[in-house]
């Protein structure tokens, strides 16, 4: 079963109008009577990201595109594919069945390079926890490590984590142009309806910090 997670619209960085879909139903947590453990949210106690705010970075790399993301903090080592836009205008997923697959938009920027790189990945699928399913959990400070085909490692440090409702996405706040090379790593998230599936997103703000 696919369901909607929300209506997104990436900037002028990247693209407009993209529709996040299909990031987690929630079918699992129902058939197996599991609706009480719900992926973690993020909480207030790690912060608001402020674009523009001051954050040190590293100097911006050379274009390379990704081919797996770490998440030592929440047990991630997942491989990358790319996301292009779907006929409906819409941002494609990676196939539900693979649970530890995630997939950036290579239409975007590069993780790396100066600008927003968008790194999405499902939070479950049918039969249980998927990718991200544990991105709500994230801290302020955590790192995010993006494996890169040139044999880099681009280093991100983790700004802020955050659940919007689907009604209240800052699209321009999350997709928006940056002076820095910045990251958003995405997944379902929120409320939650037996319908409808997930209300939201969790977003993890990232930005570049080192790299080896």
């Amino acid at each position: 079963m696919r369901r909607s997670c929300r209506r997104s619209r990436l900037g002028d960085t990247a693209i407009a109008a993209v529709t996040v879909v299909a990031l987690g139903a929630g079918v699992w947590l129902l058939g197996s009577g599991a609706g009480s453990h719900r992926p973690p949210q993020p909480s207030v106690a790690e912060g608001r990201f402020e674009p523009g705010g001051e954050r040190l970075a590293a100097a911006a790399l050379a274009p390379s595109p990704p081919v797996r993301i770490r998440i030592p903090a929440i047990r991630v080592d997942a491989p990358l594919m790319g996301l292009a836009l779907t006929s409906s205008g819409s941002l494609d997923v990676p196939p539900a069945r693979e649970k530890n697959l995630a997939g950036w938009y290579q239409a975007g920027t590069l993780p790396g390079e100066t600008g927003t790189a968008v790194v999405a990945g499902h939070v479950d699928n049918a039969e249980g926890p998927a990718v991200f399913y544990d991105l709500g959990a994230l801290k302020r400070g955590a790192t995010v490590e993006v494996d890169r085909r040139d044999g880099t490692v681009a280093v991100f440090t983790v700004d802020a984590v955050e659940v919007y409702a689907a009604r209240d996405f800052p699209d321009d706040k999350v997709y928006g142009a940056a002076a820095r090379p910045e990251l958003r790593v995405i997944t379902c998230g929120g409320g939650y309806s037996r319908t409808t599936g997930y209300q939201g997103n969790v977003v993890v703000f990232a930005h570049l910090t080192g790299s080896r």
